[in-house]
């Protein structure tokens, strides 16, 4: 099976997206693993992956990675091996005097990626069975970079000399998860020009379940897939967020430092709500924390006048000592599970990510969106 097959099957579309959050990707594994199991016991289907539910999957920055190992048709299980064998080694502290530039070393990341999907494997290769969309931010031409491999989209015209089809897809997927500060940014030849790309992230798109929605539906991208809570289901999948986290913060503390530290990251919380307050008021929401005390988690809510759009689910979770209690994981520290290059606390987050997908993840979500 390849993409090509999602194109021409019949019957309600599903749609997966993953966030971005570094190492805390391996929460979304966790949950992920829980949906892979629901899905092989409602079908009896004991080897049933992701890639043969799912029609197209989207992700930014580590989300990139876990979306890219799904539509290539990996196990939740091996997905979860390549994380927990590399995270530490794509997490490899750079030495003291080479900070100043990255945090992390960068040869490593790129090179489990070239490991994990192929050196030579292409966007537009067979080996994907799945539609496929991971967000860039081109830093060359200040704009974010929404990419799928949906062969109708302008940019994937074979005939082009810029067709995005023809790059690699490994280093999409390492441009993707090119977060300043941590890693070097990704340099791609498109057409015999450089161009430079870092963290998808850094855009609005760190939750891209929306901007997959319009993706799927809308005319530019010309897939127009039928819309309507019937046909179609967008699943969305976090990896944790820290809010809260400045709770005792003071007025003296807020120099130069803290705001070149801390806005981007609230720009970025800031920005994967409202992804997320968009889903809830164009879809039917069957499940989703409160977005804020105002908002609510508008489940049974939306546009009144409007017809929804699609069946919207939402699983995520605060990493505060409020969230974590409401878990059940009272022994765990937020600092531990907060910060997205907690390697030496991976084990505590795939606690988390067990027990969101226990509390939160239910067979009947899927009810009108059998296998």
């Amino acid at each position: 099976m390849s993409y090509h097959d999602k194109l021409t099957k019949s019957g309600p579309r599903k749609l997966l997206a993953c966030d971005g959050g570094g190492i805390r990707g391996i929460i979304s594994i966790e949950i992920l693993a829980k949906i892979e199991d629901d899905l092989r016991a409602s079908s009896k289907r004991p080897n049933l992956v992701l890639s043969d539910y799912f029609d197209y999957v989207a992700g930014t920055s580590t989300g990139a990675i876990i979306a890219t190992l799904v539509a290539l048709g990996y196990s939740v299980d091996k997905i979860r091996e390549f994380y927990l064998k590399s995270g530490a080694e794509m997490f490899h502290k750079a030495r003291l005097w080479e900070r100043f530039r990255t945090k992390f070393k960068d040869d490593r990341l790129a090179g489990m990626l070239r490991d994990v999907i192929g050196e030579e494997t292409n966007f537009g290769s067979e080996k994907l069975q799945t539609l496929l969309m991971m967000v860039l931010r081109n830093a060359t031409t200040d704009s974010p970079w929404p990419l799928s491999n949906n062969p109708s989209a302008k940019y994937n015209d074979r005939k082009r000399p810029d067709c995005n089809l023809k790059l690699p897809l490994w280093q999409l997927v390492r441009a993707s998860t090119a977060a300043p500060t941590y890693f070097p940014p990704e340099v791609i030849e498109v057409s015999g020009r450089e161009f430079i790309f870092v963290d998808g992230g850094v855009t609005m798109y760190n939750n891209p379940a929306f901007q997959l929605f319009l993706m799927a539906a809308t005319d530019p991208y010309k897939l127009c897939w039928p819309a309507g809570e019937k046909e179609m289901l967008l699943v969305s999948v976090g990896t944790g967020t820290s809010a809260g986290a400045n709770a005792n913060l003071s007025p003296e503390e807020m120099n130069l430092l803290y705001n070149a530290s801390s806005i981007p990251g609230a720009l970025m919380g800031a920005a994967l709500a409202e992804q997320d307050f968009l889903c809830r008021a164009f879809g039917k929401c069957l499940a989703g924390d409160p977005i804020d005390r105002e908002v609510g988690d508008m489940i049974g809510k939306g546009i009144p006048t409007a017809t929804k759009l699609f069946t919207f689910v939402r699983y995520n979770t605060q990493l505060s000592r409020e969230g974590l209690d409401g878990l059940g994981l009272t022994e765990i520290e937020p600092v531990h599970v907060q910060q997205m290059d907690s390697v030496d606390f991976i084990g505590e987050m795939q606690e988390v990510g067990r027990a969101v997908a226990q509390h939160k993840v239910k067979a009947e979500h899927f009810n009108d969106f059998a296998v």
